[in-house]
């Protein structure tokens, strides 16, 4: 028995929230390992729509045991109001859910730093959430920040004035005017909800599961190209969120590692600023986005759309070790009578496969036109049953990558997947 993982190949959004929630049945845990309130994982079943940002996706699955990792960064506030509109009673939640008691927290300040941060960098700005992402990585990095297991202490207030208050002389410095109370108020209201749900050391916890046996999920957010080392820096988040994050964010052995799922798009969206190849400005990108609805599920922002880009595809099968390909969103495509990938790119006049690593390096991309198809896909259920030239699409990009394909995603339900 091997853990597995899933995680996005692109710039986050590809919809990993549906797949987690559609393979929840196979295992037995389901876990997340880094990120934090900047992921919005969407669900949609019954016809009703869910998003998740901390809690992991296998949630509305009785019987399966979810984990919030280390890796992870935990809004106390953002944590209260998730389990509020879940839908699901407090005691039926406290049996499947438990944290991890080295997660680290996101203080009221953390996020207040996050807009100080953001507006001091002026047109620079890296499109943050602010959601006090960074400031608590940060705060991880440097040795000073809170972790979940702290709550349980009897010092945990004195420790919290303190980190607070070192919080307070940046922002002066800053110059940056605000008021924590009233979200202060609402974050010591999810401390209080945090109390009632196991907060352990996870990582012995996950080894024992799966030392007996049990099937265990590895589920990441953002994605690849958004990673703090391999992602577009600085335009990045402030984690790992390729699949060695998946280790270091549970704390399992890279040993423990099975299959490696890679999520990705029929074509491509990023949000916020960075770098975006095959990034559409015109009536095509605006067509995709309202098609899609493509907005972010935290932030509500318009994301950037453009075609499927197979160079930056690679490079994120490369990094993560992918061994199984899930493609989402094809039924948006349906209608485009010529559908475009980009193959490779133009940098100072040389055609290259490699991503740049100049953000700031013009770069054009080198296209491959294939022929699209009309039909509405939303009520295929056979891949067999799918047109033609879709079947043709995704074969191609299965010999442009060398990884196979074995799911394609024909709508938004979970219901709307096809398993090859």
């Amino acid at each position: 028995m091997k853990i597995d993982i899933l995680l996005g190949l692109q710039w986050g959004d590809e919809g990993k929230g549906k797949i987690v929630d559609a393979l929840s049945p196979d295992y037995d845990v389901v876990a997340r390992f880094q990120g934090g309130p900047n992921a919005g994982h969407s669900l949609e079943f019954n016809n009703i729509k869910h998003v998740l940002h901390l809690i992991p996706s296998g949630i509305f699955h009785p019987g399966k045991l979810n984990i919030i990792g280390n890796g992870v960064v935990l809004d106390p506030a953002v944590f209260k109001q998730e389990i509020e509109e879940l839908g699901i009673p407090l005691g039926e939640l406290t049996g499947r859910l438990v944290i991890s008691s080295k997660a680290n927290l996101i203080l009221p300040t953390h996020r207040t730093l996050d807009a100080a941060y953001e507006k001091k960098k002026g047109s620079l700005k890296i499109g943050s959430t602010l959601k006090g992402i960074g400031p608590a990585y940060t705060d991880k990095t440097s040795r000073n920040g809170l972790r979940a297991g702290d709550i349980l202490l009897d010092d945990f207030r004195a420790m919290y004035n303190g980190l607070t208050a070192s919080h307070v002389v940046l922002l002066k410095d800053l110059g940056f005017d605000f008021d924590i109370s009233e979200y202060e108020k609402l974050w010591f209201e999810g401390i209080e909800l945090l109390k009632k749900f196991r907060i352990e050391n996870t990582e012995y916890l996950i080894n024992e599961l799966f030392s007996a046996g049990r099937k265990v999920l590895a589920e990441g957010a953002q994605g690849t190209m958004l990673d703090l080392d391999f992602g577009s820096y600085p335009f990045v988040t402030s984690s790992n969120t390729i699949s060695a994050g998946a280790c270091t964010g549970l704390g399992v052995s890279p040993r423990t590692i099975g299959e490696i799922f890679g999520i990705f798009k029929a074509y491509c969206t990023r949000v916020g600023s960075g770098p975006f190849p095959t990034e559409l400005r015109e009536e095509t990108g605006e067509f995709l986005r309202k098609k899609g609805a493509e907005f972010g599920a935290t932030t509500g922002r318009p994301r950037r759309c453009g075609w499927l880009d197979l160079p930056a595809l690679r490079y994120a099968i490369m990094i993560n070790g992918t061994t199984r390909l899930f493609m989402m969103k094809a039924d948006i495509l349906s209608g485009f009578s010529t559908i475009k990938v980009c193959t490779s790119y133009r940098v100072g006049g040389e055609t290259v496969s490699q991503v740049p690593f100049d953000n700031n390096a013009v770069i054009e991309p080198v296209y491959t036109e294939l022929p699209g198809w009309a039909e509405d896909i939303t009520g295929i259920r056979k891949y067999n049953d799918l047109p033609v030239n879709l079947k043709n699409y995704v074969e191609f990009i299965e010999r442009k990558t060398g990884v196979p394909i074995t799911i394609v995603s024909v709508g938004p339900d979970r219901n709307s997947t096809i398993f090859r």
